[in-house]
């Protein structure tokens, strides 16, 4: 018989090897282990099913409570507009009821001053007597009152009817967990060091209060793996249905997004992950091949006039930050320049004080950024096949493309390319911004910070390029 994947002779008992035994009573052990740490867990989560009750109890006992004391102010906003009204009327009749009585005690005593006068026997007297009686009752109060009430007894106006809200109280349930939202890749965008992340619900749901987002940058094309991987970024208390992510600095190719939507209760399942790629270029500069008056360092370039026994600070390299206004064919593929010897063949010499990025561009899209120093007086910034010859200069070539920047004796900015110059009656900015659409034969320049376009070649490229910087030295140098 087979038992715990050991496999147990029918009377052999005697026969069985120690080491047999051994396995045996390890993987009883190991199995009665983990049967304790499954109690161990039942009773956890026991005793929190216990606590959580405990506290769902609490919750809803002061969700009632808070429902019973606005039920009790508006009672008592309701019962105090009724007796502001009931006082209001009361006043109005009470005043009424004041003048009426007022003008019967006048009318009263007029009339009984009248009845008086027709015992009155002298004429002249009568005549007086007369005259007093009619000018009185012109005068009379009885005869200016209206005899009709300023207010009614009808209070109806302030009836209530709470069949509607009664209806609402007696729908009051548990609020629904919320359902996975559905992010929508077409609607992202990754563009300008920025990603817009767009998602929508399955359903409407007006339960929702705000959304939860949660990115994290990877390397791996697709679903997202446990191993390896970066901790989840949180942005919480969105309120749209799309977020956008700005000042990226793009290190890794791909980044990993999911979202949830919370109501006032509870947060809801987390959608499938989605997995943008950033379409950043990722390099550094290669060293093998630079000019022996070059100082390189991964992103940083420095005018070495020792040939690396000393060095004058000059320019600093890409930032790597993905730019496309579109999404773009994912990289199919990427070269780096092999490793050279110092002194090599293929190393920049002469005039041409260069060097080139180690990983090539053969396809998609691509930017990244250049800052100068303050002190960097002549630059060239651009790209160039990787068959560039040691002795070409960046732009005197129909290999290279560049953009020139010359702060000597007079300030001059150029576009250049096989040996023709465009001057560019522009700014030179702080951080000069290349995009390379490869496939569709566009090299654009721009100011990274304002965005505004320098210079866009338009070529086709027929060889993969990298990206190229190179100084123009001090002729007493």
């Amino acid at each position: 018989m087979d038992y715990m994947g050991v496999r147990v002779g029918r009377g052999d008992s005697e026969s069985l090897p120690n080491e047999a035994l051994q396995r045996i009573i390890s993987t009883l052990a190991n199995k009665n282990d983990e049967i304790q740490n499954f109690v161990d867990t039942l009773h956890h989560t026991l005793k929190g099913v216990q606590e959580n009750s405990s506290n769902i109890l609490s919750e809803l006992d002061e969700e009632f409570d808070s429902l019973y004391s606005i039920l009790d102010e508006v009672k008592e906003s309701m019962i105090n507009c009724i007796k502001q009204e009931q006082a209001r009327k009361s006043q109005e009749l009470q005043s009424q009821i004041s003048q009426c009585n007022n003008a019967l005690e006048n009318s009263e005593e007029l009339l009984e001053f009248a009845t008086r006068s027709l015992d009155i026997k002298e004429p002249e007297e009568f005549s007086k007597a007369a005259r007093q009686i009619k000018d009185r009752v012109t005068m009379a109060s009885a005869f200016r009152l209206s005899l009709k009430p300023k207010v009614s007894d009808n209070m109806t106006h302030l009836m209530v009817d709470f069949s509607q809200e009664r209806q609402m109280l007696q729908t009051l349930k548990f609020l629904p967990v919320p359902k996975a939202p559905e992010i929508d890749p077409v609607e992202c965008l990754v563009a300008d060091n920025s990603v817009t992340v767009a998602w929508r619900m399955p359903e409407e749901d007006n339960k929702i209060d705000h959304f939860v987002l949660e990115h994290r940058k990877t390397n791996f094309d697709g679903l997202p793996r446990v191993k390896d991987e970066r901790c989840w970024e949180i942005i919480d208390n969105i309120k749209g249905t799309e977020y956008t992510l700005s000042g990226l600095k793009f290190d890794s190719k791909y980044m990993n997004f999911r979202v949830r939507a919370c109501n006032k209760a509870v947060a809801g399942e987390y959608s499938d992950p989605v997995t943008l790629e950033t379409k950043a270029l990722n390099f550094n500069l290669d060293n093998s091949s630079s000019h022996l008056n070059l100082k390189v360092e991964d992103t940083c370039v420095e005018w070495d006039p020792t040939g690396g026994k000393g060095q004058e600070s000059k320019i600093k390299g890409k930032e790597n930050k993905g730019r496309s206004g579109t999404p773009s064919p994912k990289r199919t593929s990427v070269g780096s320049r092999p490793p050279a010897v110092r002194g090599s063949r293929d190393r920049f010499t002469g005039e041409s004080y260069t060097v080139l990025g180690d990983t090539a561009i053969e396809s998609g899209q691509h930017y990244w950024e250049v800052k100068a120093q303050k002190d960097c007086k002549s630059y060239s910034v651009g790209v160039a096949y990787k068959t560039l010859g040691k002795f070409d200069q960046l732009g005197k070539t129909n290999t290279s493309w560049c953009i020139h920047v010359n702060n000597w004796l007079q300030n001059t900015f150029a576009a250049k390319h096989n040996n023709k110059v465009k001057a560019l009656d522009v700014t030179v900015p702080e951080k000069i911004g290349v995009f390379c659409d490869f496939d569709g034969g566009q090299l654009s320049f721009y100011d990274a910070n304002s965005k505004q376009l320098l210079y866009s070649f338009k070529t086709k490229f027929t060889q993969p390029v990298l990206p190229g910087f190179m100084f123009r030295r001090k002729k007493n140098q």
